[in-house]
């Protein structure tokens, strides 16, 4: 099990409430997709399948989110307006979908990072060259 020191680091940091949660993350995603590589993606915890970020957690003053990186795709278009992430803000353990569920979605979502190419933005038109 690959475990990042700055993911350590970032929890022990993180405000009382929030530890639990984000332990509790990483320990669910480390059961249901064991290849799971950490890092540290603008800031924030993050774990990567062969490269590609599954999804990544955070944690703030008063809340936690969990953000699927794909997460339109695996939910349906599911969004929450309050918050960062799927499931939004997020105070306790118990804000999290039971572990089965959670653990389902993981795999779910590791699956789709590993098979489908990632969205790509649309292209726009390149500018015209600037007239003198």
């Amino acid at each position: 099990m690959n475990r990042e020191p700055r993911i350590d680091a970032y929890i022990a940091k993180a405000q009382p409430y929030a530890r639990p949660i984000l332990e509790h993350i990483r320990e669910r995603v480390h059961a249901a997709a064991p290849e799971v590589e950490e890092a540290v993606k603008w800031g924030a915890p993050a774990f990567l399948i062969d490269g590609r970020i599954l999804l990544i957690m955070a944690a703030f003053k008063a809340h936690a989110a969990l953000n699927f990186w794909r997460g339109q795709e695996l939910r349906g278009g599911e969004a929450n307006a309050d918050a960062m992430g799927q499931f939004g803000k997020l105070s306790a353990v118990e804000d999290l979908p039971p572990d089965a569920e959670l653990d389902a979605l993981i795999r779910q979502a590791a699956e789709l990072t590993r098979s489908v190419p990632a969205p790509r933005k649309p292209k726009h038109a390149p500018k015209p060259a600037p007239t003198l």
